[in-house]
C-alpha cells in the first residue's frame, strides 16, 4: 500500500510525527496484517512531479515477485501545488490521466484524495482544482476522497490551519484528514472489514 503526495502526505507540521497517513495505517493495520505501507513523499511537488516519479518509487519496494506477486494500491493524495506553481488545468488533467492510466497498466488499484483547503492559498482556486481532481478520478472509475468540502467549513480545521502558519495543518487537523480517510470507501476499497462499533 503507497501513499504518494506532498509534504501532507509526510505529516509536516504535526507534533506528533504521524500525519494523516501514520493515522490511517494504525488503524487498518490490525484489519490486514499481510497489508504493508509505504510512504512516497515529496513536498512542494506537482502533478507532473508526482506522475514522473511515482511508479519507479513504488516498484523498488514491491518485492522480488513483482506487481504480479501481490495486490497493491496506491492512494494519490493531491496538494495544493498545481494551484501555486500556476500549472493549468488542461495540464493537470493530462497528469492525472497519465498518472492513473500507468497505476492501472502496473496492476495498482488506484485512489485519489482531493486537496484540502490551505489558508495560505487562494480558497476559490483549491476549491476549483479539487473539483477537477474529483472528476479526473472519475473518469477512470477510481475511488475519490473529498478532502476539501467537508474541511472547507470545518472550524477545528480552521483553527489548526491558523496556529500552524497557514501552509499545513497540525495535530487535530491530520487527525480530521485521517478520519475523512477512513470513513470513506477505503475499507471496501482495501478489501478489509472496518471495526464495528456500538452506538
Amino acid at each position: 500500500m503507497f501513499f504518494v503526495g506532498d509534504e501532507l502526505v509526510a505529516g509536516h507540521g504535526d507534533p506528533k510525527a504521524l500525519g494523516w497517513t501514520g493515522r490511517v495505517a494504525a488503524r487498518t493495520m490490525p484489519l490486514a496484517e499481510d497489508l504493508r505501507f509505504h510512504t512516497l513523499a515529496v513536498p512542494g511537488e506537482n502533478t507532473a512531479e508526482l506522475s514522473s516519479r511515482w511508479d519507479e518509487e513504488a516498484l523498488r519496494r514491491v518485492g522480488p515477485d513483482g506487481v504480479a506477486g501481490s495486490q497493491n494500491y496506491v492512494l494519490f493524495a493531491l496538494g495544493r501545488h498545481d494551484v501555486e506553481r500556476g500549472v493549468s488545468p488542461t495540464m493537470t488533467r493530462l497528469h492525472m490521466a497519465n498518472t492513473l492510466d500507468r497505476a492501472s497498466a502496473l496492476g495498482f488499484r488506484a485512489m485519489v484524495a482531493g486537496p484540502p483547503p490551505i489558508a495560505a492559498a487562494d480558497k476559490r482556486a483549491i476549491a476549483e482544482y479539487a473539483a477537477l481532481v474529483e472528476e479526473a478520478a472519475a473518469r477512470r472509475d477510481v475511488p475519490f476522497i473529498d478532502m476539501y468540502g467537508p474541511l472547507a467549513r470545518h472550524e477545528q480545521w480552521a483553527t489548526d490551519m491558523d496556529a500552524s502558519g497557514g501552509t499545513v495543518p497540525l495535530q487535530a487537523g491530520y487527525g480530521l484528514m485521517a478520519w475523512l480517510v477512513l470513513h470513506s470507501t477505503w475499507h471496501s476499497w482495501l478489501g478489509v472489514e472496518p471495526v464495528r462499533t456500538e452506538a
